[in-house]
C-alpha cells in the first residue's frame, strides 16, 4: 500500500505567517496604543503567552490547510471559535493599554475587565488551541482513513490497465 502524499510546504507556509500575522496585529495594537517602546517591552514581558498563542494559531492554520488538501468535509467553524479564542487573548494582553482612551468612549469597564482577568483570558486562549489542534488531527485521522480505500482501489485500477 502506497502512503498518502500531500504536499507539506503549502501548509507550513500558511501556518507561519498566520502566526506572524497574529504577533504583528499584537504589536500593532500596543503601538498604536502607547508607542513602539512599550509595545517591544510588552513583547518581552508577555512572550511566553505570545509564543504558545501565536504558535497554537499558526499549527491550526497549518493542519486546516493540510486538511483542506485532503478534501475532507470539515467546518471551518471549530476552528474559527478556537482561532477568535487566541485572538481575544493576544488583545487581553494589550487591551489594558486602551484604559485611557475606552473611559471616553464609554467602554471602561471592558478594559478593567481585560485587565483583571488577562491572565485566565490568555490560559483559555491556550487550552482552546490545544482542543483545536486535537480537534483538527481527529479529522485529519478521520479523513486519512477514508482516502486508504480510494487510494488503494486507484492503484489497482493503475495496476490493471498497465497489464494489459
Amino acid at each position: 500500500m502506497r502512503a498518502i502524499r500531500v504536499d507539506w510546504r503549502k501548509p507550513i507556509f500558511w501556518g507561519l505567517v498566520s502566526a506572524v500575522f497574529l504577533v504583528g496585529f499584537y504589536l500593532g495594537v500596543i503601538t498604536l496604543a502607547q508607542g513602539w517602546a512599550h509595545a517591544r517591552d510588552q513583547l518581552g514581558a508577555d512572550l511566553w503567552f505570545v509564543i504558545a498563542i501565536s504558535g497554537g494559531f499558526g499549527i491550526q492554520v497549518g493542519l486546516f490547510v493540510y486538511l483542506r488538501s485532503l478534501h475532507a468535509r470539515s467546518s471551518a467553524g471549530a476552528m474559527a471559535a478556537s482561532t477568535g479564542t487566541s485572538t481575544v487573548a493576544m488583545l487581553a494582553c494589550c487591551a489594558h493599554h486602551l484604559a485611557d482612551a475606552l473611559p471616553l468612549i464609554g467602554l471602561s469597564g471592558a478594559a478593567v475587565f481585560l485587565n483583571d482577568f488577562k491572565g485566565p483570558i490568555l490560559w483559555a486562549g491556550i487550552v482552546m488551541n490545544g482542543l483545536g489542534i486535537a480537534y483538527l488531527g481527529w479529522k485529519i485521522r478521520e479523513q486519512r482513513m477514508h482516502l486508504i480505500p480510494i487510494e488503494r482501489s486507484l492503484q489497482a485500477a493503475a495496476t490493471r490497465t498497465t497489464d494489459r
